[in-house]
């Protein structure tokens, strides 16, 4: 007799919600650095330079953002918790390196952008650790 598996986690788990915000953010901040490319690295914690192929840096950076945040968001819609923990854990390398190149360009003395992407890093590793325990069935 065949029986149907069925998917307990979804909307109802702390883990799809931490993984929405995450997803949803670096979304905005990838949309930011299309629209607005010098405030969008303003936040990131290393300025662009006032010239056009600067500029062209912040729109890649923003597509990419928001290409990531798609792929993550798109796993939570179809409520895919293996791909989504893959997928997400995966994903923190750009923290990590976003946190190590503000860390070589900046040093030690811009702890509020280390801060930033640092705590973003340590987010993310909790959020996958969730992610990974949650009772999926698929």
């Amino acid at each position: 007799m065949k029986t149907q598996q069925i998917n307990t986690w979804g909307p109802n788990s702390a883990s799809y919600w931490l993984t929405a915000m995450a997803a949803i953010a670096i979304i905005f901040l990838g949309i930011r650095f299309m629209l607005a490319p010098n405030v969008g690295a303003e936040g990131f914690g290393i300025p662009l330079a006032q010239n056009k192929e600067a500029i062209a840096y912040g729109w890649i950076k923003g597509i990419r953002d928001i290409f990531s945040g798609i792929v993550v968001l798109t796993f939570l819609i179809l409520r895919q918790c293996r791909a989504t923990a893959l997928a997400f854990g995966a994903a923190i390398i750009i923290p990590v390196s976003d946190c190590l190149t503000v860390l070589a360009v900046n040093g030690a003395q811009d702890v509020t952008h280390l801060l930033i992407h640092g705590l973003t890093s340590v987010y993310m590793i909790v959020t996958t650790i969730l992610l990974f325990k949650s009772k999926s069935k698929n």
